[in-house]
């Protein structure tokens, strides 16, 4: 079938395309109001929030939002963003919410909102507070205000010998002093904490519209939370117990008062129950059964790869499958659902050539638990497609005036301006217009945003290069060779599901390397080249994302419950003939019925 034009959002009824509605938790999966599937793919927006230059805000303005949000959405294929946002800034005077600032935050989440993409809000804080460093510091941190480092009164901080900035938070005495005090709820702090998110989140519910109101996905109440000194006989776990979980069910029970009962709270464990460097036992062991209430919420970072010393090499096929793994597990334990709400690996630096292979290796354990050589035997074991933020979308990368710790003898403007970090996917050429920084085929990617059923196996190969180096986890094996014909050296996904009888399609993401026009689509449901423009007798078709930034999806529809249903979308053929498509239909249809059953 020939290529034709891509669907507009309008030509899609609205009880198909579900723009704007909320999000709930259901059977260990994000789910929408169709019933759907919903997987979460975006960015952490932005790492600009924990400056001084803009005041705590991730942008300079709504324009610049508006910006960074289409280009989220068209250049790195996102449908949803952490927005951080800062306790320093909503709260600069104890007692006293700035209603500017909050008013100033409110438009920046709009502008995604209203391009189609998924909020979950963030308190963020690193190394508790930049008010604990003095102005000729090797460091600096965010979160806290003036005010609660000045209830303190704690040591003048210092690092010792440390290499990274991270190391901060288990050997700075100011900062482990500070993070102590704020779990002990010294001085108020937390009650005060908590007050302030209480008004910060009724704000937002009363200055979004209903419909934007629903793209809220949720809150996460503390970014990366560590206990800073554990008390005498103390060990991660019982902290966990004792202190972090008895935080989450205040701050629930405030999500509940301001009004936000029916989105969840996605919390944090310790920050070093999944590393791989340092483990601490955790991962909310004692929670219980989470259920509606809690996304389980976790960051990872390779810091192996990140120290230069401790991996030699890059990373490889299922690196982080193992890792990603233990997410969906715990996950699963708790009865919810998982986000890795930070990953990344930096784009400057000695290790700045990891950065393809550990990137790719993250994408494709958030994918799939099973690595690219085993897929095709093993899609089963894949587990759910994991949502996931990567860090992070700082369109001003390179272009920054900050202050370091407000010392006018050292102005930041290179890279991320915080502790020489530089992770930004995206930056701001000389014309202003959002660039990207990594290679769009790892970023841009095919995944499925919203499942009619349930997934029960999904790959995506995305052909990124390291350097001149195509990488190639998955091909498609020589025992399907009409498939591999057809995929050829492109890009391919393959999703296996089982349908739920709901109305609204199955739908994918398209990355702007998959023009409509050009794209295949192999199902059980048809075979086509160039999916047509959505009909409500169509079973597979193109559609426009919501929101208007010409981002697009593949529908896929059936109303039956039960059936076991695939679709392979590459943009590896060039005008495929009907014989290989139906050749090439046979082998998946005769694959799926051997290894899925």
């Amino acid at each position: 079938m020939a290529g034709t034009p891509t669907a507009t959002a309008a030509t899609i009824p609205d009880s198909l395309s579900f723009d704007g509605s909320a999000l709930t938790v259901s059977g260990g999966r994000f789910v929408d109001a169709g019933g759907r599937e919903v997987v979460l793919r975006g960015y952490n927006v932005s790492g600009e929030t924990k400056l001084d230059e803009n005041k705590g805000l991730p942008f300079a303005s709504v324009a610049d939002a508006k910006k960074s949000a289409t280009a989220l959405r068209a250049l790195g294929g996102g449908n949803s963003v952490r927005f951080l946002l800062s306790w320093a800034y909503a709260e600069p005077v104890r007692g006293q919410v700035d209603t500017t600032y909050l008013a100033a935050a409110t438009a920046q989440i709009r502008a995604f909102l209203d391009a189609g993409i998924r909020v979950y809000p963030d308190f963020h804080q690193d190394l508790y507070s930049r008010h604990l460093f003095n102005t000729g510091s090797w460091y600096t941190g965010d979160g806290a205000p003036a005010w609660a480092v000045d209830l303190g009164d704690y040591p003048t901080e210092s690092c010792g010998i440390c290499f990274l900035w991270g190391q901060n938070i288990t050997q700075n005495g100011a900062v482990k002093a500070a993070q102590y005090d704020f779990w002990h709820n010294a001085h108020g702090l937390q009650d005060s904490f908590l007050s302030m998110a209480q008004q910060t989140m009724t704000y937002l519910r009363q200055n979004l519209s209903t419909e934007q109101f629903a793209g809220i996905v949720g809150f996460d109440p503390y970014n990366e939370p560590y206990a800073g000194t554990y008390d005498s006989g103390q060990a991660s776990r019982a902290w966990e117990r004792d202190l972090l979980w008895p935080f989450y069910v205040k701050f629930r029970a405030r999500m509940d008062a301001a009004g936000w009962t029916d989105k969840p709270a996605f919390v944090e464990p310790n920050l070093f129950w999944n590393g791989n460097v340092s483990k601490e036992e955790g991962g909310l062991l004692d929670a219980g059964t989470l259920g509606s209430r809690y996304v389980f919420n976790t960051h990872f970072y390779d810091q192996k790869a990140i120290s230069g010393v401790l991996m030699w090499g890059n990373a490889a096929d299922g690196q982080y499958v193992t890792d990603f793994g233990t997410v969906r597990d715990r996950a699963s334990a708790l009865g919810t659902t998982a986000i890795v709400s930070e990953f990344g690996h930096p784009l400057n630096g000695t290790t700045a050539g990891k950065a393809p292979t550990v990137l790719k290796a993250m994408y494709q354990a958030l994918d799939s638990r099973v690595k690219g050589a085993n897929w095709w035997s093993t899609p089963v074991n894949s587990g759910p497609v994991l949502s996931g933020s990567q860090w992070q979308w700082d369109i001003y990368n390179g272009r920054h005036h900050e202050l370091m710790n407000g010392n006018p003898d050292k102005l930041l403007t290179a890279a991320d301006a915080w502790n020489d970090e530089d992770l930004s996917a995206v930056r701001l050429d000389d014309s202003a217009t959002v660039t990207l920084r990594q290679d769009a085929r790892l970023v841009d990617r095919v995944y499925p945003s919203a499942t009619s059923g349930t997934s029960i196996a999904f790959t995506y190969e995305d052909r990124s290069r390291d350097g001149s180096t195509t990488l190639t986890w998955n091909p498609v094996p020589s025992s399907l060779p009409n498939v591999a014909s057809l995929v050829g050296s492109g890009q391919y996904g393959l999703l296996v599901w089982r349908s739920g009888g709901g109305a609204a399609p199955t739908e994918l993401h398209l990355p702007a390397s998959f023009p409509t026009a050009s794209t295949t689509v192999v199902s059980d449901l048809g075979a086509v080249y160039g999916p047509p423009v959505y009909s409500s007798t169509t079973k597979i078709a193109a559609a426009a994302e919501p929101g208007g930034t010409g981002s697009r999806r593949l529908l896929l529809s059936t109303t039956d419950s039960g059936t076991v249903h695939y679709a392979l979308v590459t943009n590896g053929a060039a005008a495929p003939s009907a014989t290989l498509l139906a050749a090439a239909r046979g082998e998946l249809s005769a694959w799926v019925a051997q290894k899925i059953g």
